[in-house]
């Protein structure tokens, strides 16, 4: 593996990728992960990871069980090597998991597309696996019925075991015998039944002595009676391993014939295991799938002195996958669009170490088609190349000093280093003499950006912080160090260079101020200047900060009071609109109710003879066509108002005032006032309102009520001929139409229908219980169906004779 990755300790991610694999085909294909610099290809592994987590979100159960890699015994089977019983059963487990995996992947395929591109590579081979079941049983045994042949001496074992055992029976029986015997069983030695016979009587019975028991006192016996049934015994036994051995060899040659189909389907289950074992690892890491951007193949021109290769560097969030969670701090490597080179300055053990590992490891993760441990949003340049130089290299067989040991390293890639490398330097030029390091390390850095590389290095000299202040495409970073604490904080803060805290330290620690300023004193003019350049760096890098902070809080007020505006905006129009439908809806209701009353008094004037009163009749008739063309054409139900001036009176609103309601410019009459808020009756709607959402209506003298022009002098106005009591209590009902029913008879109307409505049938009771008392009602029925039916009763009033 390339050293620079194993500097990088990126050999430990990949020994933790492959704990999550589920078999050796996936842990060896994790171990021997390695990068790739091609975008396309980097960005399709991690596609078809963030599929494999969607896919275990799905299906929490899925994975490889009962896989194993046996592409070994496939090349054993290759070479005519007989495989033995147990491995049979393995490959046969391996291939019925590779056509569950296949399987369940293509049915999936529109949704993992990635994942059933590599199921679809899976040779399940149907045909192997039941060759193996027809002569496996699950156990690994031999099956009787895996041959005609081994079937027969099977049946034959059988049979000859039994008359063997048979015989033996009667001999231990027998009273000759019985008395010799150290126990009266039945057992085997060297594959032949035989007897135990106690020592002392070892010519009492004939036959062949197999053994003899480890005290001497036993003879295990096989009588002369059943030598022939044991060699036949034997005979068979031996034709039955040989008939196993033949099934075997055959079995072993038709897995041999299919081993290149195995080793594909083992290498297309070893990339799925793999391809799981990321998105198990990411989420164990909460790992997200970084955008990987491409380098141009033509590098931008330079921009006043600014060499950057167009190399996107953006890890927000980032954690070091190593450090314990719990534990590691993120840190944002965010590189701004006229960055490509990181100076990081900062405490020791502050975290700069940690910062450019981060920043290399999560890159060789990201190429290797392992989602990253990053916020969503990040993105990173697919670089050609991850060079690295951090940590004591020294070579003891080499006589190397830790200088020359950094030094021959960095001269390894310097030459090799160009606007598609990404490079990492840690404590560049230490080692020697501070000044000759210094020079040497700004030396470097500058030879690297002049090959347009995107650099990170960390470094204890200030004169790094000074060139990276006035070279183009350099800026300066730091680990913060809490001076209180005497602790590093670990964070990253890009675009300010890490301050000196040496002296704050010491005076922490109880250091005599008397030699802190002697200390001080002893400091370079030129180092002065550079503290006193951060110090003024340091100081306008809070103020910027508070001032952002000021300009964010202020821009989310604007955001919040917009907002709510917004929402008191709609809810207003939402109420208008509810308002002018609700209204709209009421006048529709009475128009058609004035329709059908003009449509029953119609017909009932010509039904209804009126002597003496023709040129009346005629006068109403034409009253009736004019009232008919009105209301043909309703009114909007808000119209600018010509006749009608609101204001703010000085006096409080009265009871009975004419009013408009601002919100929506509608005119009611106010029906009560309680302080601050009025009731207000806008048409059938009442509604309660803040006084400050009315206006006073000034009433118009010159508008007077109209009149029809029609005069009959010898009757009262007419009530109309329907009441509508819907909505009423029975007890507000009764009183309005007893009033009703006095002026319909003074009125002189025949007969008149009240609307009462069904509802729970209370009021019709009440109205019809009513009517049927009423001195002024001869008689009273429901009123046809095309008039209301139950809802309405129509009542023939007493008439003057």
């Amino acid at each position: 593996m390339d050293r620079h990755w194993v500097t990088l300790e990126f050999p430990r991610i990949l020994k933790r990728l492959a704990g999550h694999t589920d078999f050796s085909g996936g842990e060896a294909l994790a171990l021997s992960l390695e990068p790739t610099f091609d975008v396309r290809e980097a960005k399709g592994l991690l596609a078809v990871a963030d599929e494999a987590r969607a896919l275990l979100l799905a299906r929490p159960d899925f994975a490889l069980g009962g896989v194993v890699d046996v592409r070994p015994l496939a090349d054993r089977a290759r070479h005519g090597v007989t495989l033995q019983p147990t491995e049979f059963l393995e490959i046969r487990n391996t291939l019925a998991g590779a056509e569950r995996v296949q399987r369940t992947l293509t049915q999936l395929e529109s949704r993992f597309p990635g994942l059933a591109d590599i199921a679809w590579r899976i040779a399940p081979l149907p045909g192997l696996v039941e060759a193996i079941r027809r002569i496996l049983d699950d156990r690994g045994e031999i099956r009787d019925t895996a041959s005609d042949e081994l079937a027969r001496i099977r049946r034959s074992l059988r049979v000859t075991q039994e008359r063997v055992q048979d015989r033996l029976r009667r001999i231990i029986a027998a009273p000759n015998v019985a008395p010799y015997l150290q126990e009266s069983l039945i057992t085997r030695r060297e594959g032949r039944f035989v007897i135990p016979l106690q020592a002392d009587f070892k010519g009492h019975v004939e036959g062949i002595v197999h053994d003899r028991s480890s005290s001497g006192a036993t003879l295990f016996i096989e009588p002369a009676q059943v030598v022939e049934l044991n060699n036949t015994l034997r005979e068979l036994k031996l034709a039955e391993e040989q008939e196993i051995l033949r099934l075997l060899r055959a079995l072993t040659a038709q897995i041999g014939q299919k081993a290149d189909e195995l080793d594909h389907t083992l290498d297309a289950l070893a990339e799925l295991d793999l391809t799981l074992a990321k998105a198990r690892y990411a989420d164990a890491l909460g790992a997200t799938v970084p955008n990987l951007l491409p380098i141009p193949k033509t590098l931008p021109q330079p921009q006043e002195g600014n060499l950057h290769p167009g190399t996107v560097i953006r890890l927000m969030g980032a954690r070091h996958p190593l450090i314990d969670p719990e534990m590691v701090v993120p840190v944002n490597i965010d590189l701004a669009a006229d960055t490509h080179v990181l100076v990081i300055t900062g405490p020791n053990t502050g975290g700069k170490t940690v910062s450019l590992k981060t920043a290399g490891l999560l890159t060789l993760m990201a190429f290797s088609g392992i989602p990253i441990p990053v916020d969503p949003g990040s993105k990173l340049s697919c670089f050609d190349r991850v060079v690295a130089d951090i940590g004591d290299e020294q070579s003891i067989e080499q006589n190397l000093s830790t200088f020359s040991s950094h030094l021959s390293n960095i001269l390894s890639f310097l030459e090799l280093a160009d606007g598609r490398s990404l490079v990492l330097l840690d404590e560049l030029g230490a080692g020697t003499d501070p000044a000759e390091g210094s020079a040497l390390a700004r030396a470097l850095l500058e030879a690297f950006r002049q090959r347009r590389s995107t650099v990170f290095v960390a470094t204890h000299y200030p004169e790094l912080k000074l060139y990276a202040h006035n070279t183009p495409g350099v800026r300066n970073a730091s680990m913060e160090f809490d001076v209180e604490t005497l602790a590093p904080t670990y964070r990253l803060t890009i675009g300010l260079p890490g301050r000196s805290n040496a002296f704050a330290i010491a005076q922490r620690l109880g250091m005599p101020t008397s030699i802190v300023n002697q200390a001080q004193g002893m400091i370079s003019g030129e180092e002065l200047r550079a503290e006193d350049m951060l110090n003024d760096l340091h100081s306008l890098r809070i103020q910027q900060a508070e001032a952002r902070d000021e300009a964010r809080r202020a821009q989310e007020d604007v955001g919040r009071i917009r907002e709510d505006l917004r929402k008191r905006l709609a809810n207003i129009e939402r109420e208008r609109e509810q308002v002018l439908q609700a209204a709209q809806e009421l006048a529709e209701a009475e128009v058609q109710d004035l329709r059908d009353e003009l449509r029953s008094l119609r017909t009932r004037m010509m039904l209804t003879p009126m002597r003496g009163v023709p040129e009346a009749l005629d006068e109403v008739e034409v009253e009736l066509e004019e009232v008919e063309t009105d209301i043909s054409r309703p009114k909007p139900l808000m119209e600018p108002s010509t006749s009608e001036t609101t204001s703010d009176v000085g006096r409080p609103l009265e009871v009975g005032d004419s009013v408009k309601l601002v919100s929506v410019g509608i005119r009611g009459t106010v029906l009560e006032t309680d302080g601050d808020e009025v009731m207000v009756q806008a048409g059938s709607i009442r509604t309660r309102v803040p006084r400050a959402e009315v206006a006073y209506v000034q009433p118009d003298p010159a508008i007077k009520p109209e009149s029809s022009g029609l005069t009959l002098p010898a009757r009262p106005a007419s009530p109309g001929i329907a009441i509508d009591l819907r909505g009423q209590t029975v007890e507000e009902a009764l009183q309005h139409l007893e009033r009703y029913l006095d002026e319909a008879a003074m009125a002189a109307l025949p007969w008149v229908r009240i609307i009462h409505g069904k509802g729970t049938g209370k009021l019709r009771r009440e109205v019809r219980q009513y009517v049927g008392a009423h001195p002024l009602v001869a008689s009273y029925d429901v009123a046809p169906l095309a008039e209301g039916g139950e809802g309405a009763t129509v009542v023939n009033l007493m008439t003057a004779g």
